[in-house]
Formats: structure tokens, sequence, C-alpha cells
């Protein structure tokens, strides 16, 4: 299901895709982020995706106009995990529900992986 909004001159229906590839945007700006992963459940292997890829690790659903977010990251080695979760989901909701003008219900974050940064 899609984003749906009737405004006074007309319907707006917003893709899903597109939804995902702004949280993804969104999430790699935030502190203590690496980048998105993506997993491969037959070889058990987690990878850093590259920008161009970033909505391959956010799943997005819609129903009633309430969008649910599922985001598969990497975090940086020596940061808080719950400090960098709380920050992910203050800042992904604000700016989705921004951008959409949707409801965001549920943010769920997997951390697949940590990294050293240099």
């Amino acid at each position: 299901m899609k984003g749906h909004m009737n405004t006074q001159i007309g319907e707006i229906l917003i893709d899903n895709d597109v939804i995902a590839k702004y949280a993804g945007s969104s999430t790699i700006e935030s502190f203590g982020v690496v980048g998105m992963a993506s997993f491969n459940v037959k070889d058990g292997i987690v990878n850093l995706l590259k920008k161009e890829n970033i909505s391959h690790g956010v799943n997005v659903t819609v129903e009633e106009n309430k969008i649910s977010i599922d985001l598969h990251i990497i975090v940086a080695y020596g940061v808080s995990i719950s400090a960098v979760s709380d920050n992910l989901i203050n800042n992904v909701k604000y700016k989705v529900e921004e951008y959409t003008g949707l409801s965001v219900e549920k943010i769920r974050i997997f951390v697949e992986g940590v990294r050293v940064i240099d």
C-alpha cells in the first residue's frame, strides 16, 4: 500500500520506495551510523551498502496512512547503541513525517554490524 492523501486540489500517492530512500538518507546522516546494511540470509553475510543502494537497508510499510519503518544499520565502534537508536528514531520520525505529511507509527532498528571508523 502507498501513502495516500487527499488535498483541495487532488490526490497524492507516495510510493514506499520514495519513503525508504528518504528514511535511508536521514539514517546515514545520524550520529554513530556508519551506513545501511544488507543481510544475505544464504551466506549469513552483512554488507555495508553504497549510498545509491541505501533503500535496500530499509523496509517501509504503509497501512491506513501510518508508516512503519525497519532500518538495518551498521554502527560505529565505541558508540552507545541505545543513544544512537534513540537519536535515529527521533531524527527519522521527524524528517519522514515532515517530508510525507503522514504519521510514522513505528520504527524498528536492527543493528547488523559494527565498524571501526578511521
